[in-house]
């Protein structure tokens, strides 16, 4: 019998895989890649073209309280107002092995909120 964590990691790679076969980010519009552990939230910019990351950021460095999702909204608005600065209007949004659903869709729309094209 297989043991149930790595069929677990080999299902999250699969569907990884899946997601960034179909996507791929340039310079004038990037991939924007989510990241998520059990505390906090991550998120950066990739140009797959140069092999660069343009921007990134987490929700330790804001000083945010509240619930998760509260904190990736509130890092979706400070990093699309980055992405602004980079004079970034367009992305392409990564949700990597992530189902489109709570601290992933609320950073999504704080993205959004902040004047950044899907």
């Amino acid at each position: 019998m297989k043991d149930k964590n790595k069929v677990k990691l080999s299902n999250i790679i699969r569907r990884q895989r899946r997601t960034r076969a179909k996507i791929s980010g340039t310079a004038v519009r990037p991939r924007v890649s989510v990241f998520k552990s059990l505390m906090h939230t991550s998120v950066q910019a990739i140009d797959d073209v140069a092999r660069k990351t343009l921007a990134a950021m987490t929700d330790k460095t804001l000083k945010v309280k509240g619930t998760k999702s509260d904190k990736a909204a509130a890092l979706g608005e400070e990093f699309g107002k980055k992405l602004k600065t980079l004079k970034i209007e367009a992305i392409i949004f990564d949700k990597g092995a992530y189902k489109y659903h709570g601290r992933v869709k609320a950073l999504a729309d704080g993205i959004r909120k902040a004047g950044i094209n899907f």
